[in-house]
């Protein structure tokens, strides 16, 4: 719809020059009664042209060169309005179109030839992913998905460190343990890794190498095992959740490979690294940001933003036209630092767009589960998976804006009922497979000759719903929004139920059962490739 009246103000901008490099925005509007589509062109020109809205809302419609077969009316609402009403024959085109491209309906081909890095997850290897890391992952994947659905070719990345402090520690836990587990008394204070995990961990090592570990120095070995095991796990908990990477970026070859040393030089080729107290500080005024960061501390470590900014380079190198960081809301300062040490490096910092996602709260029983990783007393992904299932995981952690906090109430997740969104989906399709079976068994086909039958206020509203669905893909793609597709599929849903309660098709004239037949297959299509984006299942029963 959208896409015919665009094309008519680009038609119409030939006759009325002030419609020339103006940009229309329509948009459905909120009262029923007030069209299909509309737009606020008019007002938005009182300024220029000095004249009254209304005035020049009549001048463009006089001027709309349209099909009257396709727009039924044209109005003008309110201070200057202009609501579009479309045809039910225009309307009811959008189920042959479905039936067409199936699978493929609302895909787009505009970003075809576009290469683009989703980076997620990105869990250093100390432990298993737990609930904290699921709304990064689901997100980061669902992003992934839109991106290809309108022609990005689309690699998933996963970025660790496997050196630092925090994986000694580690390899010092797992040694701390293998000990313990050979009949030494160890001092395991809090600042070890207290999971299970660890102890399994250390029983691999003496299942493999006895106690000839015991009088060895280095916690290497440990380390090691330890960083093997626990990404192992991680793969499998993504798998369960049909979460496939494409690459996996360790920290480390940034120095094994000179990347780290060359970026230094450039900075200071560039005079925009200074010495201070005995670090290394980046002048990050001078690319305006607020004030100089270190990015080698007097020790010799590098800050995160040395090696984060070397590691965009590599993406940059690799070809890629959009990068994409998928960060918690912990990092929502630290990015900006990054950003203006690429560009000041001769990189498109614009071609880097940063996600920052607000945390999870794990609701069960009406009280909030309190969780710390360093004492594992939390709940991992998998075990979240094993709860309440696959596509409940998914589509939770889409279902809200990432600026959302966002509430996952258990109880309700494991709900079999309406109240429970996925149910409420899937019940939909699996409802649409149950008419379809009885009408096969029937002799009833689907049928596009006469889907001008399709009249009543529940039919109308549910081609309306369908005709928004390339809308949605596309806005929920290049805004980076997942949760406007579970918004959209819930309202489809929604849509559909009133048809199926107003609308019947056993039992009514074979002309309109077979155009009803046809719009409920439609309706199962877009609901599926829907979830299919969401990454969520689309049974046929229940």
């Amino acid at each position: 719809m959208k896409k015919y009246l665009a094309s008519l103000f680009d038609a119409t901008a030939n006759k009325l020059e002030y419609l020339k490099n103006k940009s229309v925005i329509l948009s459905v509007p909120n009262q029923k009664g007030h069209g299909d589509l509309s737009t606020n062109i008019a007002m938005l020109l009182t300024k220029e042209l000095k004249k009254n809205p209304r005035e020049i809302a009549t001048e463009i419609i006089d001027n709309l060169d349209y099909d009257s077969s396709i727009i039924e009316k044209i109005e003008i609402a309110g201070p200057g309005f202009i609501n579009f009403s479309f045809s039910i024959k225009f309307l009811s085109k959008i189920i042959f179109e479905i039936d067409e491209a199936k699978s493929d309906f609302g895909k787009s081909k505009k970003h075809v030839g576009k290469r683009a890095n989703v980076e997620f997850v990105s869990a250093n290897p100390t432990g298993p992913l737990t609930v904290g890391h699921g709304r990064n992952a689901i997100i980061g994947d669902t992003v992934a998905n839109l991106l290809q659905w309108i022609g990005y070719d689309v690699d998933r990345e996963y970025y660790f460190n496997n050196a630092g402090r925090q994986m000694r520690v580690l390899g010092q836990s797992v040694q701390l343990r293998y000990k313990e587990l050979l009949g030494e008394i160890v001092d395991f204070t809090d600042e070890y890794y207290q999971g299970e995990y660890i102890k399994e961990i250390a029983q691999l090592l003496v299942d493999e190498h006895g106690d000839k570990l015991l009088n060895e120095d280095d916690e290497s070995i440990f380390k090691s095992k330890a960083e093997k095991e626990i990404f192992k796990e991680i793969e499998t908990t993504l798998e369960h959740l049909d979460i496939k990477m494409n690459n996996f970026f360790n920290e480390q070859t940034l120095y094994d490979d000179g990347k780290i040393d060359a970026v230094l030089k450039e900075f200071k080729d560039k005079n925009l690294s200074y010495k201070k107290d005995d670090a290394l500080w980046l002048k990050l005024t001078e690319l305006g940001n607020e004030q100089d960061k270190v990015i080698v501390k007097s020790t010799g470590e590098p800050t995160y933003r040395l090696p984060d900014i070397a590691y965009h380079i590599t993406k940059f190198n690799r070809g890629y036209n959009l990068i994409i960081d998928v960060f918690g809301s912990d990092h929502n300062a630290t990015f900006p630092d990054v950003k203006a040490g690429i560009q000041a490096l001769g990189y498109d910092a614009e071609k880097v767009d940063v996600l920052i996602y607000q945390f999870v709260t794990i609701i069960e029983k009406g009280e909030v589960v309190k969780m710390s990783t360093r004492k594992a007393n939390y709940i991992t992904l998998d075990e979240l998976t094993e709860a309440v299932g696959k596509d409940v995981v998914r589509y939770f952690f889409n279902m809200r804006s990432l600026s959302s906090h966002l509430n996952f109430d258990i109880d309700l997740a494991k709900k079999q009922s309406e109240e429970n969104p996925v149910f409420y989906l899937q019940y939909a399709h699996a409802r649409i497979s149950s008419i379809l079976r009885m009408t096969d068994e029937q002799k009833m086909n689907s049928s596009f000759d006469n889907l001008e039958l399709l009249s009543t206020e529940a039919e109308i509203n549910l081609m309306k719903m369908l005709h928004q669905f390339k809308d949605e893909v596309y806005y929920s793609a290049v805004n980076y929004e997942p949760h406007r597709i579970a918004n959209y599929l819930e309202e489809l849903a929604t849509s559909f139920h009133k048809f199926y309660t107003d609308c019947r098709i056993l039992g009514t004239e074979k002309k309109l059962a077979e155009a009803r037949i046809a719009l409920a297959k439609s309706t199962q299509t877009v609901i599926k490739n829907g979830l299919s984006i969401l990454g969520v299942s689309a049974p046929d029963r229940m």
